[in-house]
């Protein structure tokens, strides 16, 4: 005979948390992005835009990312989710919490540029940091090139965020360094050719602020992206980099290495779906006592009278 005992499990509230480092990790991305490339001085501040950004995916990643894995970008979550790295209903809260957290960034900035005296119409200090093709191109590049550059870009982003963070990389304690620079290399590249961010959150943050040829654009900015990081996701899941299979019964607390694929992607697999049924011997029925009878003694017998 068994007792059951009911066990909650800890499930959606992990996945909140995790989803929370994720808003938050992509509203510090978007609000840095946005806000130097508005209100950046080339002769007053002597670090370019890019750099600014890939020091702040680095920051975000070490801050939040043993919460997360860091991703901070549905691009890469995609990756994840192709490469088999986390399970579906996951990478649909981690792109919510990032389209969230990227919106209260940008709506944070939009606040500040309406602050500022000399500035008339918000929504076109917006449109110069908000990612755009053809005639909203520095350099007046079509759709099809910018298309191209977005797929590259986030293919390569992706593929260094996947192999930085494998579990047979003896170096991915560096990830976020190695993440930080692949963002700040790429954003040089985009920026030239029309704000490029190869991130679709940070691309929507914007967009929602400035003019409305931006929203008509934003397509682009989720299509390509996404391509690119399917490819990335394909490719790492043909070198077996894959989750390992958790066990159902077993709920382990999340190391310290954000960056493991079952802490990153899987850690919740490990945790039951429902109540676990604990399953514990009936305590066996007490066994009556037996008084024991002591032995005699000839001589108290004796002289207490018991023996003549």
């Amino acid at each position: 005979m068994t007792t059951t005992v009911s066990a909650p499990s800890s499930r959606g509230s992990r996945l909140l948390a995790r989803a929370s480092a994720e808003a938050l990790g992509t509203l510090f991305l978007v609000v840095i992005g946005l806000g130097v490339l508005i209100f950046i001085n080339p002769q007053a501040v002597p670090m370019p835009a890019s750099l600014a950004s890939g020091l702040t995916v680095t920051a975000a990643m070490l801050a939040f990312g043993y919460l997360s894995g860091g991703h901070f970008n549905p691009a890469i979550t995609v990756g994840h989710l192709v490469a088999g790295r986390m399970k579906l209903v996951d990478g649909a809260a981690y792109v919510g919490a990032q389209i969230v957290g990227g919106l209260l960034g940008a709506l944070a900035i939009f606040a500040v540029v309406r602050t500022v005296p000399g500035i008339t119409d918000s929504r076109t200090v917006f449109d110069t940091a908000t990612s755009g093709f053809g005639t909203h191109s520095s350099f007046q590049v079509p759709v099809t090139g910018v298309m191209l550059i977005e797929i590259l870009g986030a293919a390569l982003l992706v593929g260094v965020f996947l192999g930085a963070t494998a579990r047979r990389n003896p170096g991915k304690i560096a990830a976020p360094f190695a993440v930080g620079l692949t963002v700040a290399v790429l954003l040089q590249l985009g920026q030239s050719t029309g704000n490029l961010a190869f991130n679709p959150a940070r691309a929507t943050a914007s967009a929602i602020f400035s003019s409305s040829w931006a929203v008509e654009q934003l397509w682009l900015f989720w299509v390509a992206p996404v391509v690119g990081a399917a490819v990335a996701g394909l490719i790492f899941r043909g070198f077996g980099e894959t989750a390992p299979a958790a066990v159902p019964e077993v709920e382990e607390p999340l190391p310290a290495d954000g960056w493991d694929e079952k802490s990153d992607d899987d850690a919740e697999a490990a945790a039951p779906e429902s109540a676990a049924e604990v399953s514990t011997p009936a305590a066996a029925p007490a066994a009556t006592p037996v008084e024991a009878k002591p032995n005699g003694d000839p001589a108290r017998e004796f002289f207490d009278g018991k023996r003549d």
